[in-house]
């Protein structure tokens, strides 16, 4: 048995890759029992949409510092320019539509170059080199992919169904947002379905919000304990890790997430040779020191 989840997300929303943990721990505990699509909302069009909201570079680098009590890496160099999401979210598109099985690699890549560099993430040059770094895909074909009118339609595709939200359990609980007319669902939101029966979780919530839904759905599945070892951890995240998400992988059910504890053991581990470290804003992504390809390693 397997439960299919639709994860709402924009490569450009803080609130989602704060939520990175609670979905790296979901991913640790029920494997490939959740198949998951993603659905890219397209929060902004270009930059100007943020600048006329109040939105300025130093404003935002002062919004990232504030996330980083939540765990995931930011950083607060202040960007010459304020952008839009929507052209990130079609390189992720792109990427479904070329190599699927690399699309959340590939979001990843762009959220931690939107919460840890400084590129202007609407030109597609700065996007090339956001993305170039993760193994396997060939960038020159995503970023053409991108600007393609097939890409357009799926992206499309994206943003309506993301407006969606109007008379849901997220609009109840106002994690929803409207900000076009139409009511949609924030990021990130996951609908989780059994195939007769589907629960929502509109916005960001914990990892127990999440599994709480999965538990009501389908006992059945197995749900895996949390783990004791990093290299355990990171040889099942080939793509990395960060502190946080370690930390809540790790973490005994209703106590809090060690991430002191989860970084010692990292660097055990990288002591040891078993893990490679790159530097990502205030904290580092990790990954299997057997994975960690030339090119990957450069990104640090």
């Amino acid at each position: 048995m397997s439960l299919q989840v639709t994860h709402f997300t924009d490569p450009g929303c803080p609130w989602a890759w704060s939520a990175s943990p609670a979905l790296a721990a979901l991913k640790w505990r029920y494997g490939d029992q959740l198949q998951w699509r993603n659905v890219m909302i397209g929060l902004t069009e270009q930059g100007s949409v943020y600048e006329e909201r109040g939105y300025t570079p130093d404003r935002m680098a002062r919004g990232y510092r504030t996330f980083r009590d939540r765990g995931m890496p930011f950083a607060t160099d202040v960007r010459e320019r304020v952008h839009g999401t929507w052209p990130m979210c079609r390189v992720v598109v792109a990427t479904r539509r070329l190599a699927p099985e690399r699309e959340y690699a590939v979001f990843r890549a762009l959220q931690f170059a939107q919460f840890t560099g400084t590129g202007f993430l609407e030109d597609y040059a700065d996007l090339k080199a956001a993305i170039e770094w993760v193994p396997g895909i060939d960038p020159d074909a995503i970023i053409a992919a991108a600007q393609s009118p097939e890409t357009e339609t799926a992206f499309e595709q994206d943003r309506d169904e993301a407006r969606t939200a109007a008379g849901s359990p997220t609009e109840f609980q106002d994690k929803h947002a409207n900000s076009d007319g139409r009511v949609r669902y924030t990021a990130p939101s996951l609908k989780i379905s059994n195939g007769s029966l589907t629960l929502e979780a509109g916005g960001f919530q914990s990892f127990e919000a999440y599994d709480v839904l999965i538990a009501n759905l389908d006992t059945s599945l197995t749900r895996r304990a949390p783990a004791t070892d990093v290299a355990e951890v990171l040889d099942g995240f080939p793509d990395g890790l960060t502190t946080a998400e370690v930390a809540l992988i790790m973490a005994e059910d209703k106590f809090t997430p060690d991430l002191g504890a989860a970084e010692d053991a990292l660097i055990d581990a990288l002591g040891a040779g078993t893990a490679q470290r790159l530097a990502f804003g205030h904290d580092a992504l990790w990954v299997p020191a057997q994975t960690a390809a030339a090119k990957l390693a450069a990104a640090a």
